[in-house]
């Protein structure tokens, strides 16, 4: 699905919608009858003094308010309900689909806008999906309905509101089309604007250690300048526009009231001197009065329609992405018409661990790659490939230790990301016994792979919590606790007041950095996953309980583990470490061979010891 397919949504709750449709037709026809009540009290009753005619018409007048009252209340609730499920369901499936595109996407959005696409965006389609859209249906229905009873009490009369009505629309369609570029600028600058203070309030300690409190504010003060400025701009259309509406309705009840009350004196001179009633009179200016009404809606109707209209757009712009790393194993099993071919597969505990980087040579950037906005894709287009990887070949056993060493931009980190399918190879191939990844179902592979990455994330959770991410069912209180002690994080854990069932705050707020590495070391070892993946995790560890990790991890049997490091001593026990150099792979082999070799291992062995 590329588009945000509204008519499946609306379509799925048709019996509410038709409910509230006919209870509002139902109270639009009570309406239209309150006018004909109200000429028969005039005309019968104080003209003619049909003083028995009172009590009947006073009570149907009370049975219109009532039935009003019960067919508003229907279709005011049964909207609302609808639009919340359509709203909570388009938010969900929305969720889902950003959920479900590749990290390339990413690399290419603000969170901001997402979070802006998340929220605002939904909510002007439920706008639509709660009242407007009913609403429209009712201004419609209502103007038909007074059409009719005006042309039928009187002809004439009834061509001065029908002008009014047609001139009302026209300036309606006219704002229309102002308000819709607009309110597609101003959603986009309010993306900005979130992610500006988004960014801000998550690296707020940075912010003030750089005493940058005044760029950062002057950062925020543009975006929301330009935000006020777009809503000025909106502001001026509506000031245009409205008083032009207003100044049509309220010449429309006047103009009625003089040529009424001039049929009603003097006759209607274009219909050989026919004269009406005074409750035919009251009566149309009624109906005159119940046609105000629509028309004043047009302008707020058409506002709210054109910002959904263009929260459509943007959603579509979600929608239209495509993931770039696909379960080739879900294709496999659907060509063979076989829904449980991903089940049947290896669990990530039946994998031994055995990796394989034949020939890889990875590149970002460029016109292909995925991106989350048009400014994104217009920055992208046109520029060549930038190769992050160069023809890396190597081969790591079962249960054995890989070492990557490398200068900063070399390429480490995206070995990772490549193992765990983040981004697929742009040519050749990686291995996991023996498999092809991309023919491994992406679940099984993901989780066959436990990660201590350098940009540490803890969520606003538990320690124990955070420690079960992913196996929140499966994982035992007991390997929560030996994760903790093998990681060294029980040191601190166990002062805490509530120890591991301790609340943490957004990204680890109140542990210092070596507590947050301890943390998702303890989160990656308690997975027992067949491959662990260390990247620069004990950089923030004193040398002592780096000695003590380094010592545990040694003893882990059966577990493939890879570990990058700037640090000689994180490496110096792996059975092979690689050394990377501008995205190649430029040495390979053990500590003693690489320093026997003496290049840039030994450098920078030197660098560190000597």
């Amino acid at each position: 699905m590329n588009k945000l397919n509204l008519p499946k949504y609306f379509g799925k709750y048709w019996f509410l919608y038709l409910i509230a449709t006919v209870a509002m037709v139902a109270g639009t026809m009570l309406d239209m009858v309150a006018p004909k009540i109200v000429q028969h009290i005039t005309d019968d009753v104080l003209v003619a003094h049909k003083m028995d005619l009172l009590t009947p018409l006073l009570l149907g007048i009370l049975g219109i308010g009532v039935g009003r009252c019960i067919f508003q209340y229907t279709k005011e609730f049964l909207c609302d309900w609808a639009g919340s499920k359509i709203a909570s369901e388009i938010r969900i499936n929305l969720f889902q689909k950003i959920q479900s595109l590749s990290a390339n996407f990413f690399d290419g959005i603000n969170s901001g806008e997402l979070m802006s696409r998340v929220k605002d965006d939904v909510d002007s389609i439920w706008n639509i999906a709660a009242f407007m859209g009913i609403l429209m249906a009712e201004v419609f229905v209502r103007v038909v309905s007074v059409l009719y009873f005006m042309f039928n009490m009187n002809v004439w009369l009834a061509i001065i509101p029908t002008l009014g009505m047609i001139a009302s629309a026209v300036v309606a369609f006219l704002m229309e089309r102002k308000l819709d570029s607009l309110f597609g600028a101003v959603a986009q600058e309010n993306s900005e604007m979130n992610n500006t203070a988004a960014e801000n309030l998550a690296g707020v300690r940075t912010v003030k250690a750089f005493a940058r409190e005044g760029f950062e504010i002057n950062k925020f003060h543009k975006h929301n300048q330009k935000y006020y400025e777009l809503n000025i701009d909106l502001s001026r259309v509506f000031v245009r526009f409205n008083p032009i509406i207003q100044i049509i309705t309220r010449s429309l009840t006047v103009i009625t009231l003089l040529v009424g009350g001039y049929f009603v004196i003097k006759g209607n001179p274009l219909a050989a001197g026919e004269k009406i009633t005074i409750g035919e009179l009251m009566a149309f200016l009624q109906y005159a009065g119940g046609i105000v009404w629509p028309m004043e809606m047009l302008g707020w109707l058409a506002n709210g329609f054109s910002q959904a209209k263009a929260s459509v757009k943007r959603l579509d712009k979600i929608y239209e992405q495509m993931p770039q790393i696909v379960d080739e194993s879900e294709i496999a099993g659907a060509a063979q018409g076989d829904p449980d071919f991903t089940s049947a597969l290896l669990s990530p505990f039946d994998l031994n661990g055995d990796i394989t980087f034949e020939h890889v040579t990875y590149c970002a950037g460029g016109a292909g790659d995925e991106r989350g906005n048009e400014a994104a894709a217009k920055a992208s287009s046109g520029q060549a490939p930038r190769k992050i990887l160069d023809d890396v070949s190597f081969e790591i056993k079962a249960g054995q230790t890989l070492g990557i060493m490398g200068s900063t931009g070399s390429g480490k980190t995206t070995i990772i990301n490549l193992l765990k399918r983040m981004y697929d190879v742009t040519s050749g191939s990686i291995k996991l016994d023996g498999v092809d990844i991309r023919e491994l179902p992406l679940p099984t592979l993901r989780k066959a792979v436990a990660c201590v990455m350098q940009d540490i994330f803890l969520f606003s959770d538990t320690i124990d919590g955070n420690i079960r991410l992913g196996a929140k069912e499966s994982m035992t209180t007991a390997e929560v606790r030996s994760a903790l002690e093998a990681s060294h994080s029980s040191e601190f854990v166990d002062k805490m007041k509530e120890r591991e069932m301790t609340v943490i705050g957004e990204r680890g707020v109140g542990l210092s950095g070596g507590q947050k590495q301890r943390i998702t070391i303890a989160r990656a070892l308690a997975r027992k996953t067949p491959i662990l993946v260390l990247d620069d995790s004990t950089s923030a560890l004193d040398t002592e309980t780096e000695q003590e990790i380094q010592g545990v991890l040694s003893e882990l049997s059966g577990m493939t583990k890879i570990i990058i490091a700037h640090r000689i001593s994180a490496v110096r026990k792996a059975d092979k470490i690689i050394v990377l150099e501008g995205g190649r792979l430029v040495e390979c082999g053990t500590h003693e061979e690489l320093l026997a070799k003496g290049g840039l291992y030994k450098e920078t062995y030197d660098s560190q010891y000597v």
